[in-house]
């Protein structure tokens, strides 16, 4: 584990993710200045291989879905059939699998160059958190009425 944070930071072989479930970092989808080339290639590959697989996922009512109260259905039920007369097809979507680890390596390659190059300071304002104002806020039932102004005591 040590050596592999070693190479990691020298740069020898390719990045790797820690074991464990695949997941996208905490400033996703942020592109830092000198990381474009990294990002396009994972924004490519969730765009197609992942967003296919997980649509295969749902069609069979493979899903984990994200509320505990919700229950994955098949929104095929050919697809489902399919899966279940079959399950060691290669080609079928397995239960359980995350469609994020289609795009493991390029997500290893975005987190690496993401972590060094978020910390310039030309890329800090892509880590900042915006705070919208109170008066762009949606407060309910729309009017043509102006607010009312608050005066000043005196």
């Amino acid at each position: 584990m040590v050596w592999g944070a070693i190479k990691n930071a020298v740069g020898l072989g390719e990045p790797t993710l820690p074991d464990g479930p695949t997941r996208l970092p905490h400033y996703f989808p942020v592109e830092p200045n000198g990381c474009e080339k990294h990002a396009q290639k994972l924004f490519n590959c969730l765009s197609n291989e992942a967003t296919t697989k997980a649509r295969d996922m749902e069609r069979a009512g493979l899903y984990r879905p994200y509320f505990t109260d919700v229950t994955a259905k098949p929104t095929d039920p050919q697809a489902a059939q399919a899966v279940a007369d079959d399950p060691n097809n290669p080609n079928f979507p397995k239960s359980g699998e995350n469609p994020l680890d289609e795009c493991r390596t390029f997500l290893a390659y975005y987190k690496q160059c993401c972590d060094k190059k978020l910390k310039k300071k030309q890329n800090w304002i892509l880590t900042e958190h915006v705070r919208v104002q109170e008066e762009y806020r949606y407060q309910g039932k729309m009017t043509d009425d102006p607010p009312p102004v608050k005066k000043s005591g005196s």
